[in-house]
């Protein structure tokens, strides 16, 4: 048996092996070594001849998901070892397989997974001079791909993955070390390195042909998919080499470009706390636990999606909006949809776990009992005004076929377990009926063949008995032998009596021996049949589920609208930002109704594109210039804005500069990594961007930061062009009012001796004080500490010249002598003699992409400026 474990082991040397020994998974050696330490299991032995004992442990069968699921949160694979054959049957060791590798991105149960949230696996191919992405959860059947390319294509890779936050990613085994750098700066838990030859184009291109079919190009809608076939097909070659079984409900693909979509990079997404709390990394005060109404755990997912990737189609925007708008008016469409929504199960799951062939009779009847609410929720959809509403209406698939078959076939309240029976319904087959009443009603049938018997031969002392050798028999003494009837066939002589047994009674033997086992075993084919069934249908099931979860999030975003009195934004193509009374979403849900203090904000391309804010600290400038930010990112996914108006133009991307954190792993501190967040912005905003940058060049010295700051004003003034939100308490800088598009804002307070209230406010003008000293006495520092703070402040501020000389170091910006290239840059910092040639090649093809890219951005800013004049 060790043999047979070590020749398992020897094909799966990276995986826990779960090795099936009767009613344990046993593991041993290393294997035991680590899951003692693990999961806190006691460490035995056994002895393996030679004087040596085999460490080992295990755990129960029937328990093994919950230990399982703590390895495959530790970031390990398992890999499970069944028995394949009957043991009672076996010769010699019995037959033993591995079933299923179980890795952090393939897990299908349950207890592992969130209700919310996706389990995504990814594949990342180098491909010519980009990449390629393959995205699956195989829980919900969801099979997506996209391309990078271009001088920008790892960037772009990388914020996508850190808005997927797989819990694995695949990578071809040679470029995995380079590849898990990059994934350990987005957190990437998990990085797995897999054959060369899945991600050749031939073998590839066969898994993509064999699981989609030979049309598979055609369904993605592009020709060319050198970026795609890579990734796409050596995903699906690890997923059946890890499941080993057909992935039916893997059946179709999205390609998606993230382009069609607003960009938001990693912190952007972490400043704005969108989808996860900075304070513990929940969903509690995020923009998502404001919006997230929904009532399915489907809608759920596809709601935090909606958020981590807003619209870039004003038409799509409208339809949402227009499906809110009905929601939020119609106050019984809304109950009576919310209703039939919160007996929804989880369709996609469910149907994943079908295919996967691990649901059991539980979950079928879960699946029946959602498809009975679809004929209302699709009635009520086809009736409404919204033309989204009608078209999610018209995709709802009734599947009354599934229903009627599942209504007919399982019991409503089955056991969990599929090898306990009672999970068919009497009179759907005719022999688990049969069965049935043999395991029930065997007594009394045995009872009235006695009845007969002695009725038929007159013997009144006959009897009818069972023992384990004979079977059953019908028992006579020898005194009545004469009585007994020709057809009676002797089976056993005792002293005293006779034994016989009769057609009758042998038939009844047939039906009762052994009824329960051949009951459970029919009971478990049937159910493997009419799961099959299903599972043919998961198609319509995952489309149907698509649109319960599009119903559940616009009712959930009407809901929201209602309860917190939002209204709906107005997409504008004239380049504008008008919002009235804009109020925090977050935050005024934390503070409660009438707590929070509104403010207007008004910005366009010409006179107002860059706002430079100042006040003191605690004010609320961070405040205002995130809900800025959130109002414009919650109308382009469709929902109802916290204002009494709000006016928006579509922005490409949005960018934040927020708050001060270190990289320590990284070997960043606090201000690289402010100057690195700064250069994405610079080198990534259009003028279509929005930019939120909030006290840039605090982590260094008063000068250095005070150049760096308006060096940063002018650079996105000048060549940028975004919509800009830049608070400051270099005041010095708000001379920069004098350039075309720059004004000044504060945020107002009210000073009243030693003492300031805060007004929340957001006004025109410029503020001439910070007011630190002033915090620092709300936040109890020592009077003496106050005192003194407040003379050395008096001392400084009798000196301007330091300050002016800042201020009159900065030319006009059209005046500002050209900066060297950064490819010029970039090629004197390379150390040519440590390259080899293949990487000096690869460096000179980026640079030459990026003399390229620049090239036309030049043109096109030239254009430009030619258009305007």
């Amino acid at each position: 048996m060790i043999r047979q474990y070590l020749e398992i082991k020897k094909q799966y040397p990276d995986a826990v092996l779960f090795f099936r020994l009767g009613d344990f998974y046993e593991m041993f050696f290393e294997d035991a070594h680590l899951a003692s330490r693990e999961l806190e299991i006691t460490l035995t032995g056994r002895d393996g001849g030679a004087g040596e004992r085999v460490p080992m442990c295990g755990v129960p069968y029937h328990a093994a998901e919950g230990y399982i699921a703590k390895l495959i949160d530790k970031g390990h694979r398992v890999a499970i070892c069944e028995q394949v054959e009957d043991p009672s049957a076996a010769k010699g060791i019995v037959r033993r397989e591995v079933t299923r590798v179980i890795t952090p991105g393939t897990v299908m149960e349950s207890q592992l997974l969130e209700d919310k949230n996706n389990n995504y696996l990814v594949c990342v191919a180098p491909v010519l001079e980009g990449f390629g992405l393959a995205v699956a959860d195989i829980s919900t059947g969801t099979f997506m791909i996209a391309s990078f390319s271009g001088v920008k294509a790892r960037l772009a890779l990388t914020e996508e993955l850190a808005r997927l936050r797989p819990a694995e990613v695949i990578v071809p085994r040679s470029q995995r070390e380079v590849l898990a750098e990059d994934m350990r700066l987005i957190g990437m838990p998990v990085v797995s390195g897999f054959r060369e030859d899945a991600f050749s184009p031939v073998l590839a291109g066969q898994a993509l042909e064999a699981q989609f079919g030979p049309s598979f190009r055609d369904q993605c809608g592009i020709s060319d998919l050198d970026y795609l076939t890579p990734a796409a097909g050596a995903l699906l070659i690890y997923l059946k080499e890890t499941q080993k079984r057909e992935l039916s409900h893997l059946n179709r693909f999205q390609f998606y470009q993230p382009g069609r979509f607003m960009v938001l990079d990693a912190a952007t997404r972490r400043n704005l706390e969108l989808t996860r709390s900075i304070a513990d990394g929940s969903r509690r005060n995020t923009l998502l636990h404001v919006l997230d109404h929904t009532v399915t755990a489907m809608g759920g997912r596809l709601m935090k999606n909606w958020i981590e990737r807003p619209l870039l189609d004003s038409d799509e925007i409208e339809a949402r909006l227009e499906a809110v708008a009905e929601l939020a008016e119609e106050v019984f469409l809304r109950h009576d949809l919310r209703e039939g929504l919160k007996n929804i199960y989880d369709l996609e799951r469910l149907s994943g776990r079908i295919s996967f062939g691990t649901a059991n009779a539980r979950d079928l009847v879960a699946l029946k009992k959602s498809l009975a609410q679809l004929p209302q929720i699709k009635s009520l959809l086809e009736q409404a005004d919204a033309s989204l509403l009608r078209a999610t209406g018209n995709a709802v698939d009734l599947l009354d076929d599934a229903r009627t078959l599942l209504e007919s076939a399982i019991e409503d309240d089955p056991p969990l377990s599929l090898r306990d029976g009672g999970i068919i319904k009497t009179g759907f087959d005719p022999e688990v009926d049969r069965l049935r009443f043999a395991g029930r009603d065997g007594k009394s049938l045995l009872a009235g063949l006695e009845e007969r018997e002695r009725a038929r031969s007159g013997i009144k002392s006959l009897k009818v008995g069972y023992n384990r050798v004979f079977g059953y028999y019908i028992e006579v003494t020898k005194s009545h032998l004469p009585l007994v009837p020709e057809d009676y066939q002797r089976r056993q002589t005792l002293a005293n009596a006779e034994r016989f047994i009769t057609p009758e009674l042998k038939e009844y033997e047939d039906m009762i021996l052994g009824a329960e086992e051949r009951l459970v075993q029919l009971e478990y084919h049937l159910f493997n049949e009419i799961r099959e069934k299903i599972s043919a249908m998961s198609s319509r099931i995952q489309t149907t589920a698509g649109a319960v979860a599009g119903t559940d999030v616009l009712l959930s975003l009407g809901e929201t609208a209602v309860m917190d009195n939002y209204t709906r934004p107005v997409i504008n193509n004239e380049g504008k930002i008008t919002i009235r009374d804009g109020r925090h979403p977050v935050l005024e849900n934390v503070l409660g109704p009438g707590q929070f203090v509104p403010n207007d904000t008004v910005m366009d391309d010409l006179d107002s594109r860059l706002f430079l804010i100042t006040g003191p600290n605690m004010a609320g400038k961070s405040t205002y210039m995130r809900q800025v930010a959130l109002i414009v990112l919650m109308a382009q996914i469709g929902s109802f804005v916290p204002a009494s108006f709000a006016g928006t133009c579509l922005v490409d991307r949005i960018f934040t500069r927020v708050g001060a954190a270190d990289d320590l792993s990284g070997g960043q501190s606090t201000f690289m990594v402010e100057m690195n967040e700064c250069r994405a912005i610079v080198t990534g905003a259009t003028k279509r961007s929005l930019i939120i940058m909030d006290e840039v060049g605090r982590g260094t010295s008063t000068y250095d930061g005070i150049s760096i700051a308006r060096a940063l004003v002018e650079y996105i003034h000048r060549r940028v062009g975004a919509k800009t939100l830049f608070s400051t308490h270099y005041h010095e800088l708000t001379d920069l009012d004098n350039l075309p598009g720059i004004v000044n804002y504060n945020v107002a307070v009210d000073e009243r001796g030693e003492d300031i209230v805060f007004l929340r406010k957001v006004v025109p003008g410029k503020a001439d004080r910070s007011y630190g000293i002033h915090v620092a006495r709300l936040a109890g520092l020592p009077g003496e500490i106050i005192r003194r703070s407040a003379e050395v402040l008096e001392s400084l501020e009798s000196v301007k010249e330091p300050a002016r000389q800042v201020a009159a170091a900065a030319e006009p910006a059209e005046s500002l002598a050209p900066e060297e290239h950064p490819v010029l840059q970039e090629v004197r910092r390379l150390d040519v003699l440590r390259m080899t040639p293949l990487e000096a090649i690869n460096k000179l093809c980026q640079l030459q992409n990026e003399l390229k890219e620049s090239g036309v951005r030049i043109r096109n800013q030239e254009q430009e400026v030619r258009n305007q004049d």
